[in-house]
């Protein structure tokens, strides 16, 4: 390590780096699991909604690649077409699997409930909004050009598909940061409702931010959300936020509503000279109703 990363970084945040689907659109994160369930049921091997969700957070030819190894999806494969998925049937899957994303997309590309509003405090405030994705380039454009007319454009957009490794790697933020023009990585939050997005937070040596309640760890939509009652909401809360902490989160947010609030945390951090490489800065879960 140079030594200009173990010196003290003595600045304050100046960007957020965001997922996309269950982070900033999308509640619950559902348009990839309509597709791939769709995807799934089409070749004659269903999948549940837990196991599409088990790679959520990666590139989507990936995620199709890790589907097919799971061992009860992978027999199921076998029993229906009497051999093992290989390369080729992988690529054609993801072909299929493209068209499925894109309608998926539209269907929920709708702002996290606050989130509109978090972005013009963030900005108020000059800190720059990055975003990355496991979708590709089409895909993202597809969302992008809804959140546009929302008014929602990050400064930095990459995808996977645009790097030499997804996540959990660096690469994706690690390439926003450079985008975005950022003094230090300890200057950056990477916000995500994955697991696998929380490491490639802090594989890139910026602090994380994992949201709860939105996104794929609880994994419910907005109307499926509101109509379960107060406690199974924190029994779901609960056990997402755990899962978070396990993994080495810094923050833990219920959604990017409060996501100032983690930002201003994250300034008190770096006032007293603190960096992400803290372990027992881990875990602190932060509410507007707190």
């Amino acid at each position: 390590m140079s030594t200009a990363f173990q010196r003290v970084f003595q600045g304050q945040v100046e960007a957020v780096i965001c997922d996309w689907a269950g982070t900033t659109y999308d509640f619950g994160s559902m348009a990839p699991i309509r597709a791939f369930q769709s995807l799934f049921e089409s070749n004659g091997v269903p999948i549940t909604t837990d196991e599409a969700r088990e790679p959520m957070g990666t590139e989507k030819r990936e995620h199709i690649t890790q589907l097919l190894a799971m061992p009860r999806i992978k027999k199921a494969w076998l029993d229906k077409h009497d051999k093992e998925a290989d390369e080729q049937v992988i690529d054609r899957l993801y072909h299929d699997f493209l068209p499925l994303q894109l309608d998926a997309i539209r269907e929920c590309a709708q702002a996290i409930p606050g989130w509109l509003d978090t972005v013009s405090i963030l900005k108020d405030r000059g800190i720059k909004i990055g975003a990355n994705t496991g979708y590709n380039r089409e895909m993202l454009e597809t969302l992008s050009e809804i959140a546009r007319g929302h008014g929602y454009a990050p400064e930095s957009s990459v995808c996977a598909s645009e790097v030499a490794k997804g996540r959990p790697f660096p690469h994706m933020s690690l390439k926003n940061a450079l985008e975005l023009g950022v003094s230090d990585v300890r200057s950056c939050i990477k916000v995500d409702d994955t697991i696998p997005g929380i490491e490639e937070g802090l594989a890139a040596g910026m602090w994380t931010v994992g949201v709860a309640v939105s996104g794929n760890e609880t994994g419910y939509s907005m109307e499926d959300w509101q109509a379960i009652g107060p406690v199974e909401k924190q029994n779901l809360r609960t056990k997402a936020i755990q899962r978070f902490k396990a993994n080495g989160t810094h923050i833990i947010i219920d959604s990017v509503a409060d996501l100032a609030l983690a930002v201003d945390q994250v300034n008190d951090w770096l006032t007293q000279g603190l960096s992400p490489d803290s372990d027992r800065l881990m875990g602190r879960v932060i509410s507007a109703e707190s």
